[in-house]
């Protein structure tokens, strides 16, 4: 019986906010990442495009890991996109990049979408939650203080909300703030009791 393995819950993210997040929430965790392409089938729902990576990023990590098969192990994996009207904004290429990313969000309404796939065993819980955010009309040298500063070239849209540029230039947000930072970890948390109970 496979009641008495102990279950393992594996982040199979590289993110340290996703990490920090799961930290607040007590939820004990490892983390173990396989490199995926995070490409998307052409024509995919916006909405969609998330999930899918996310997927593709919990396949990976239990094709490489044996111990991930059994049923009362746990991959959370999780990506976070922003979308501006119908495009999909990813991470910056460099610096010129970043600039003009910032200064298409600036003044402007955008969708920061994370998809989160939960895998156990056969088991699949996916879903994506989404947050609305608002910029602050945003000075090109406050764009370029935030870009050469803070470097956020690993991160969608070329911003963290927790950093700098979500204290000065965001005007609001509808929706979950963890959401922005990369996690809708209140929601995870619900889904995991789910898997696990």
């Amino acid at each position: 019986m496979s009641g008495t393995r102990e279950t393992r819950i594996i982040l199979a993210s590289q993110s340290p906010r996703r990490k920090q997040l799961l930290e607040w929430a007590e939820i004990p965790f490892e983390v173990i990442v396989q490199s995926t392409p995070e490409t998307y089938p052409p024509g995919m729902p916006v909405r969609e495009v998330p999930v899918h990576i996310a997927r593709e990023k919990g396949i990976a990590v239990r094709q490489k890991n044996d111990f991930l098969h059994h049923d009362t192990n746990v991959i959370i994996a999780a990506d976070t996109i922003v979308v501006l009207g119908d495009t999909i904004i990813g991470k910056p290429k460099d610096r010129e990049d970043a600039l003009d990313i910032l200064a298409r969000l600036s003044g402007n309404k955008h969708q920061v979408i994370t998809g989160v796939v939960l895998l156990k065993g056969e088991q699949e819980i996916a879903f994506s939650d989404t947050t609305d955010v608002w910029f602050h009309p945003l000075s090109p040298e406050q764009i370029a203080f935030y870009v050469d500063k803070y470097q956020p070239y690993d991160k969608a849209g070329a911003y963290a909300i927790q950093e700098w540029i979500g204290v000065v230039g965001i005007r609001s947000i509808q929706g979950d703030f963890y959401n922005v930072m990369g996690l809708p970890v209140s929601r995870v948390v619900s889904e995991l009791g789910k898997l696990l109970s």
